[in-house]
C-alpha cells in the first residue's frame, strides 16, 4: 500500500528544539518540542552550548514525532539552526570543542584582521561571524581537528554518518561564495587550515539516508532522506509562505528584520544587506536595531495592549520619529552613531505610542525601498511575524506606508519552514 508522504523539519533555537511534519500540501501533521539547556556565558563575550545537548534534543523530538506519523511515509527531513554557531570535530564527527554560539563575541581581534583580508561584500565582517570564530578556535586548534561545522550541519551529518558536508546558507558567514559556488581563494591567505572547511551543498539537496541503526532507534524508516539545511532566519521566512519574487517577510520582534524573495542576489554590507540562495531564488534582507525593544523601554505589555485600542491609523501623528533603543543603526542606514529621535513627546500616551509605531513602519518601508534600489524586485506583498504582527491598527499603518497588502503569516515557526524546505526539495 502506498502511503502519503510526510516531510519533517527540525529547528534548533537558542532555548529549545522543535520538530514539525507536514504532508504533500504543507498541512501540519504533527509537532513536538523539547527545551535545551541555556547557553553558558562569560564576561569576555563567550556564549557556548554543548553539541551533545542538541543531539539529545533532536533525537527526543524525532522519537516523539514518529508515532504520530502512522499512515504516512516519512520521506525527507531538513534541519535549521542558529546562524554562525560553530564547532570543531574529529574525522568521525565527535565534538572537540563546545559550540561557539551565534552571539559569542570573543573573536573581536580576529574580526579586525578580516577587515584587511576579506572583500568588503563578504558576510564575515563581525566578531560573531563563523570565520572570525574559526580564527579564534585556530589559536588553540585541538589535536585531531578535521571538520568545522555549523549547528544544523553537524546534526544533519550525524543523521547520515557522512561528515564534513555543509550548506550554502550556513556557510555564508564562514566565507563561502554563493555566486561562484566555491570557497574563495583569499581564505587560503588566512592562518586557518582550509581542510576544516566543509563540502558545501545547496539548501534542500539530499545528503544521504538516515543511518539504519538510528532509524531503528528513532522509529523512522531507513529510507528517510536527510537534505542540506539552512539557518533559522531563512527557515522562518520560508514558513511565512514566500513563493514569488517580490514577496516580503517582516519579523516584528525585539528588532525589525525584513527579507525579500528575489531572482537575483544583493550584497551591500555597507547597509547590512546579504543574500541567501534558496530553492532557485534568493532571500535578500537586513535587520534594523529598531523594533519591539524600544517600545518596551516606553511601555509595558499591558499598557501597549490598552493603547492599541486607541490607535487611529486614519489620522497620522505627523511626528517624524526614528525609534532606537540606543544610539546606532545598521539597516537601512548604516550609522553606528545615529541617535534615537523620540521628540517632541506628546502629552497623550496613545499619540506617543502611535508615533513610535509609525516610526518603525517608516523604517520598514525604507528598508524595502533600499533593497529595491539595489536590484531586488519591487515589493508585491508582505507577510508579518512576531509579536507585533497581531496589532491590527499597526498593520494598517504599515500597509499605508508600504503600499502593498500586509497580512499576518499563517505560520511563523522555523521548524515549519524547514519542513517546507524538505517538501519543496522533493518537487
Amino acid at each position: 500500500m502506498n502511503l502519503p508522504a510526510a516531510f519533517l523539519g527540525v529547528d534548533l533555537g537558542t532555548s529549545g528544539c522543535r520538530g514539525m511534519a507536514v504532508d504533500g500540501v504543507g498541512k501540519v501533521i504533527a509537532e513536538q518540542h523539547v527545551p535545551l539547556p541555556p547557553s553558558q556565558r562569560d564576561d569576555q563575550g563567550g556564549s557556548t552550548q554543548q553539541p551533545e545537548d542538541w543531539w539529545q534534543a533532536v533525537c527526543d523530538v524525532l522519537r516523539a514525532l514518529a508515532p504520530e506519523l502512522a499512515g504516512y511515509h516519512p520521506t525527507r527531513l531538513a534541519i535549521d539552526g542558529t546562524s554562525a554557531s560553530l564547532l570543531l570535530t574529529d574525522a568521525l564527527g565527535r565534538p572537540l570543542t563546545p559550540a561557539l554560539m551565534y552571539d559569542d563575541s570573543r573573536a573581536r581581534a580576529q574580526a579586525a584582521r578580516l577587515a584587511d583580508s576579506a572583500p568588503a561584500d563578504s558576510a564575515v565582517h563581525s566578531a560573531g561571524s563563523s570565520l572570525a570564530k574559526l580564527l579564534w578556535l585556530q589559536q588553540n586548534l585541538p589535536a585531531g581537528a578535521a571538520h568545522a561545522l555549523h549547528q544544523a550541519e553537524w546534526l544533519a551529518d550525524r543523521l547520515t554518518g557522512r561528515w564534513g558536508v555543509g550548506d550554502e546558507n550556513n556557510c555564508l558567514k564562514l566565507g563561502y561564495d554563493p555566486l561562484s559556488t566555491s570557497w574563495p581563494e583569499w581564505l587560503a591567505r588566512l592562518p586557518i587550515d582550509t581542510r576544516l572547511l566543509p563540502r558545501v551543498l545547496p539548501a534542500g539537496q539530499p545528503l544521504g539516508s538516515l543511518l539504519p541503526a538510528l532509524a531503528q532507534d528513532l522509529g523512522l524508516p531507513a529510507s528517510l532522506q536527510i537534505v542540506a539545511g539552512t539557518t533559522d532566519s531563512i527557515a522562518a521566512a520560508l514558513a511565512c509562505g514566500l513563493t514569488e519574487p517580490g514577496d516580503g517577510a517582516t519579523a516584528l520582534g525585539s528588532t525589525l528584520a525584513i527579507k525579500l524573495l528575489s531572482p537575483l542576489p544583493v550584497f551591500a554590507p555597507q547597509y547590512g544587506i546579504y543574500s541567501h540562495r534558496i530553492l532557485g531564488n534568493w532571500l535578500v534582507g537586513g535587520a534594523s536595531n529598531s523594533g519591539g525593544a524600544v517600545l518596551r523601554q516606553c511601555f509595558s505589555d499591558a499598557e501597549m495592549a490598552e493603547l492599541e485600542t486607541q490607535l487611529n491609523p486614519a489620522q497620522p501623528t505627523g511626528l517624524d520619529y526614528y525609534p532606537l533603543p540606543r544610539p546606532g543603526e545598521r539597516f537601512p542606514l548604516n550609522d553606528p552613531t545615529l541617535q534615537p529621535r523620540l521628540t517632541p513627546r506628546p502629552a497623550q500616551a496613545a499619540v506617543f505610542f502611535q508615533a513610535l509605531l509609525e516610526g518603525i513602519a517608516a523604517i520598514e518601508a525604507a528598508g524595502y525601498r533600499r533593497l529595491t534600489e539595489l536590484g531586488a524586485p519591487p515589493l508585491r506583498r508582505v507577510f508579518s511575524t512576531g509579536g507585533g504582527a497581531k496589532n491590527k491598527p499597526w498593520r494598517e499603518i504599515r500597509q499605508g506606508l508600504l503600499g502593498v497588502p500586509v497580512t499576518t503569516a499563517a505560520q511563523d515557526q522555523a521548524a515549519y519552514g524547514a519542513a517546507l524546505l524538505a517538501r519543496q526539495a522533493a518537487d
